[in-house]
């Protein structure tokens, strides 16, 4: 049985493209692409939930030492990041906001709505990776402007872009939901 392909057309940024593509490759890509980012925040958030929910005195993990000490000399942030050191509400965001974000991705449920929080935590992470402002060249530890966090980003955009939920995800079940044809634009965060 040979792949369907399908046609692009579109214009970005005044350029027209068009071009023949693999729908069977493509779901392929983006189910690969969807699993691994879901375990990168899925290992993230349980490393950290781990020691959050530890009973033991002293092991509890918090955001304050990374927000307090690890903040690179010369961030334009360091202020901000070193004001929310030690607020619960911090921690709780991380550990959980990683733990759903990357359980959501990884079955594919809510996925646009995932990968929109999934890419706002990855730009704080970066901001608190810069070394430096505008005027330095947005430097980072090993080059300028592009870490993992903003790879991490681009790749969420573009899997909520796609609705990958709906390649082998809970998303292509949850949108036939009685609720979800009743109010399409909940289509929004599925996908």
């Amino acid at each position: 049985m040979a792949a369907e392909t399908r046609e692009l057309d579109a214009e970005l940024f005044g350029t027209e493209t068009r071009f023949a593509y693999s729908e069977r490759w493509v779901g392929y890509a983006l189910v690969a692409m969807r699993l691994t980012m879901g375990w990168i925040l899925l290992q993230g958030g349980l490393t950290k939930l781990v020691t959050y929910l530890d009973a033991n005195p002293g092991n509890d993990w918090t955001a304050a030492g990374f927000l307090q000490n690890a903040i690179p000399a010369g961030n334009p942030f360091t202020d901000a990041f070193a004001a929310m050191a030690g607020i619960p509400l911090v921690d709780m965001l991380v550990v959980w906001g990683l733990t759903l974000t990357g359980l959501g991705m990884m079955l594919g449920a809510f996925v646009r709505w995932n990968a929109f929080w999934g890419a706002v935590m990855m730009m704080l992470f970066w901001a608190a990776s810069l070394q430096g402002g505008l005027m330095a060249g947005l430097p980072i530890a090993h080059g300028f402007v592009v870490d993992s966090h903003l790879v991490y980003a681009a790749l969420l955009f573009g899997l909520g872009a796609f609705g990958a939920g709906r390649f082998l995800g809970l998303d292509a079940l949850l949108e036939r939901f009685d609720l979800v044809e009743a109010y399409p634009r909940l289509r929004y965060l599925l996908g």
